[in-house]
């Protein structure tokens, strides 16, 4: 992993030397980008062959893209990410509203498979919810540290529920109820590190879980939703059908897998296999290993992202860094949480490996942010080292060495040492 870091170094990837945690985020971004790429060919090329005009390499070539402009982005980011993310704050919270009233609409918004969830035409598409993950952690980071003390009550924290409040209203009329779940998850995150009480966060829970049940109640897809994650087998041709074959899928590969790019499922079996049930692919062709090497990389980028939290500079840039991982690490798990069966199926993709442009810029500019906490944290903490010039004479007093140095103390503690055992013998003398 080193390695792999050093040479993207090398290749002119930065200009400085890299901490230890700049080069677990840079290495395991890369891994899961290049995997991510494998894995939607596989999962994509054999439906895109026979569907869309014969070309099998249609969805990687447009993650490939989005994949190429979201590492010019984490680049730009990890040079200025936590001075570039108090400065357009504001910007990114107006564009993010702006996308998700434009989405609602009518004429602007795209709609697909019932959601209205896009702006754009043709392939070059942008999700406005994508956007307003960042944006509100950015927002929230910024409420937090400019007055900590808003943390020690509800009223404080009352602006941040509101802007919260409304961004989720608006996602889920989408509908996005996954969306909604990872920002709400996300800022309860930030509230925890922000220092809100858990008796103010479990009040908080209370009412939040009263409304995503009733929000489930209210719309007839979503009950189907909670009744096939409840039993997917009493409908396994209807509303729990996805939910099944993905089970299959994965218990299909064992241990070891079938093989790379001999998944069965994939083909017509399991809808849209290239974007959030991709991890059942990836549990049919790769098998548990599969499963336990992606589970590894966010393992390293959850211990390197709250590292960079704990050794950042200041506390908006704390605050951003555990914002950014807690985005990341919540989208992973419910992703998986949703494809092994634990939690009804909601759309969310699988952080840097499924299909999803939007996403995959997004999270990848979070990155960048969050490599810069993690340099400029410990490059705060590192102490400057002696500065040895060279073709000075040792007359000169800038021309001092360490091995100077020490050798002149230890020559003033000789001489003290002389004088004092010359004073002891004149005094026993006398």
């Amino acid at each position: 992993m080193t390695a792999i870091a050093r040479l993207w170094q090398a290749r002119g990837g930065a200009r400085e030397e890299w901490t230890h945690e700049e080069q677990i985020l840079r290495t395991a971004t890369l891994i899961l980008l290049a995997f991510g790429a494998v894995m939607v060919y596989s999962a994509s090329s054999g439906t895109s062959l026979l569907s869309h005009d014969g070309d099998s390499s249609q969805y990687l070539k447009r993650y490939l893209m989005s994949a190429g402009i979201g590492l010019l982005a984490l680049r730009y980011f990890a040079r200025h990410g936590v001075t570039i993310a108090r400065r357009i704050t504001p910007v990114i919270m107006v564009v993010a509203f702006a996308g998700l009233l434009l989405v609602l609409a009518p004429g602007f918004g795209i709609e697909v498979n019932g959601s209205k969830r896009w702006l754009g035409a043709g392939p070059l598409q942008m999700q406005p919810s994508e956007i307003a993950k960042l944006a509100l952690v950015m927002y929230a980071a910024l409420l937090l540290a400019a007055e900590p003390r808003r943390a020690r009550s509800l009223h404080g924290v009352r602006p941040l529920l509101l802007v919260a409040g409304a961004m989720a209203a608006l996602i889920l009329i989408e509908p996005d109820l996954g969306t909604t779940m990872v920002i709400m998850l996300a800022l309860f995150a930030l509230l925890i590190v922000g220092g809100v009480s858990m008796r103010h966060l479990a009040i908080l829970a209370g009412a939040l879980i009263a409304l995503a049940l009733v929000a489930a109640l209210l719309e007839p897809y979503r009950r189907e939703r909670l009744t096939s994650f409840i039993d997917p087998w009493s409908d396994p041709e209807g509303s729990g059908f996805q939910s099944v074959q993905a089970m299959i899928a994965i218990g299909s590969g064992g241990f070891f897998g079938v093989g790379l790019g001999e998944s069965v499922q994939k083909l017509f079996y399991l809808p849209e296999a290239h974007t959030d049930v991709i991890l059942a692919v990836i549990g049919e062709e790769l098998g548990f290993a599969g499963i336990s090497v992606v589970l590894f990389l966010y393992g390293l980028i959850a211990y390197a992202g709250l590292r960079a939290a704990r050794t950042a500079r200041d506390h908006y840039a704390k605050l951003l860094a555990a914002g950014i991982t807690a985005v990341i690490l919540i989208q992973a798990v419910v992703n998986f949480f949703a494809v092994l069966g634990v939690l009804p199926l909601t759309g969310v993709p699988l952080p840097f490996i499924s299909y999803g442009n939007s996403n995959l810029v997004v999270l990848l500019a979070g990155m960048g942010i969050l490599i810069n906490v993690a340099h400029e944290g410990r490059a705060r903490g590192r102490k400057p080292k002696l500065r040895v010039i060279e073709g000075k004479g040792r007359s000169d007093p800038r021309a001092i060495r360490p091995t100077d140095a020490k050798s002149r103390d230890s020559g003033r503690r000789d001489r003290r040492a002389r004088r004092a055992g010359a004073g002891g013998r004149r005094r026993a003398a006398g």
